[in-house]
């Protein structure tokens, strides 16, 4: 056998040591986003499991506002009083959506575990085996009574498949997340900052139906909450959504 020179040894020693240290700070990487985010759970009444980890760190590498793809529509109005935006009028093409329906005591804690299924979707849990890519916003269909004064518990948290992945969706693994297709909608949208929950959704419905000429137009019990940044952001910005009857 030949003798393995020094040099080589050094090489070789030196990339095996690189690599450790690489997987070192990965799972430190990993074991930070994991805390962080069960702090955040914590807050919500959330448990963030173990599994959860390796998501979480992949969708925090990928989350660069530049690789996150925006929704397509095309707008139709924007509504503006004094230099401020009101609302906007959008067109929304038929698409398909990933949707998991969840119903938990509290609003937030349906889309952060609703957020965290769909997250182990797009992390490879798929039948692609590939990370699917962020797009934005994530949205959540929420229903009131009819006369606009309280939540029901039952929501949608739903999440807009790429256009390359638009024809044929990856199948998930997880059976409580269905593939639709959701017709072509006319949108009336006002942003919002903050945490969404029940007081601050029902506050954003009214001041919004007070804005719009004509509410009527709209469906009384269906919303959507669009968020733009993921439910740990402690500053989200988010969107309601009004949506013109068929």
């Amino acid at each position: 056998l030949a003798e393995e020179s020094p040099d080589s040894a050094y090489h070789s020693h030196g990339s095996s040591l690189e690599e450790e240290a690489a997987e070192r700070m990965d799972d430190e990487e990993q074991e930070r986003l994991l805390s962080y985010w069960q702090s955040v759970g914590r807050g919500h009444q959330v448990d963030v499991p173990r599994d959860m980890a390796e998501p979480i760190q992949q969708l925090t590498r990928n989350n660069n506002p530049q690789e996150r793809q925006s929704i397509p529509f095309t707008l139709i109005q924007r509504k503006e009083k004094l230099g401020d935006l009101l609302y906007e009028k959008r067109h929304y093409g038929k698409a398909k959506w990933a949707c998991i329906k969840m119903k938990e005591k509290q609003y937030e804690q349906s889309i952060c575990l609703g957020f965290m299924k769909l997250m182990r979707y797009i992390c490879e849990q798929n039948s692609s085996g590939l990370y699917l890519g962020i797009t934005v916003p994530i949205v959540t269909i929420v229903h009131t009574n009819e006369a606009q004064s309280a939540m029901t518990q039952a929501v949608t948290v739903a999440y807009y498949l790429p256009e390359v992945l638009q024809d044929e969706p990856p199948h998930p693994f997880d059976s409580d997340i269905i593939i639709e297709e959701w017709p072509a909608t006319i949108v009336y949208s006002r942003s919002f900052r903050g945490i969404t929950n029940e007081d601050s959704i029902m506050r954003e419905i009214n001041l919004l139906a007070a804005i719009l000429e004509s509410p009527e137009l709209c469906l009384r019990d269906t919303f959507i909450i669009a968020g733009y940044t993921n439910p740990a952001a402690a500053n989200r910005h988010n969107e309601i959504w009004f949506l013109q009857r068929p």
